[in-house]
């Protein structure tokens, strides 16, 4: 099991500088934040590089720039657009196999307005583009969005079958009315990256081991299923007010498992 931030945490700091608070928590995986176009080549993608060796970190899992847009790009009526949109994710695939990263996390279309199974079809397309780079694409769970509940991804994964990857987000679950243990059950075997977070009924999103989420039940849930990839910390820079919540939050997941 590996246990990292994300550069998100510190957004709107810019990446580079998101990165480099990352490696100063400590933490040994991380995961980057994508925020514009810039940031996919040349010398702010070798300076995400060169922090990134300069902390010993992994970059496990980038994330798309463009996720409020991807209804638009991806999965709309017009088919021309999609074609299009392989190449502009061309480049945010080869920035992220030059991080080393795994996979390239998305959060699909707000609201469906092809078929299901035209859906499917855009993301296998999609995924074999993220292949030749080397890496895959996973959709996340995320509020508002068609993939905010297991029975979508669900039937999206029965379409795709061992083509399909999913990225968990305990505070979008929660946000959405959704039991995060809904999706390990339906989808644990599918699931390659989860977004940790703890909350109370007050709050939806603080550091892990600050509220009252059950993270023992999620220990055993993800040791039943076998999972050993990344538990990734990612919340919102008015989440926490300093850094070292952060190291604390990593020492309690690392201690917890």
């Amino acid at each position: 099991m590996h246990f990292g931030i994300s550069s998100s945490c510190f957004y709107p700091l810019e990446t580079e500088h998101a990165l480099r608070r990352v490696g100063e928590t400590g933490a040994k995986t991380a995961e980057i934040f994508f925020n514009t176009p810039s940031e996919l080549h040349g010398a702010l993608l070798r300076e995400l590089q060169t922090i990134r060796d300069s902390y010993h970190m992994r970059i496990a899992t980038v994330h798309a720039l463009q996720s409020f847009t991807e209804g638009y790009w991806l999965f709309s009526e017009y088919r021309r657009r999609f074609t299009d949109a392989l190449d502009f994710y061309g480049a945010l695939f080869d920035a992220a196999a030059a991080l080393g990263a795994d996979y390239v996390i998305f959060h699909g279309a707000r609201t469906l307005v092809i078929e299901e199974a035209d859906y499917a079809e855009r993301f296998y397309l999609l995924n074999e583009r993220a292949k030749q780079f080397g890496v895959q694409i996973a959709h996340e769970n995320v509020v508002h969005y068609v993939g905010e509940q297991p029975g979508f991804l669900t039937r999206l994964r029965d379409h795709l079958g061992g083509d399909f990857r999913m990225v968990l987000d305990l505070k979008q679950a929660k946000r959405a009315g959704a039991d995060p243990f809904a999706f390990l059950q339906r989808l644990g075997e599918n699931i390659v990256h989860i977004h940790v977070s703890d909350s109370t009924a007050a709050k939806d999103c603080l550091p892990p081991g600050e509220g009252t989420f059950d993270f023992v039940r999620l220990k055993e849930t993800l040791v039943r299923l076998g999972y050993d990839r990344t538990l990734m910390i990612e919340l919102y820079h008015d989440n926490f007010t300093g850094d070292a919540q952060l190291t604390n939050a990593l020492h309690f997941l690392q201690n917890l498992f």
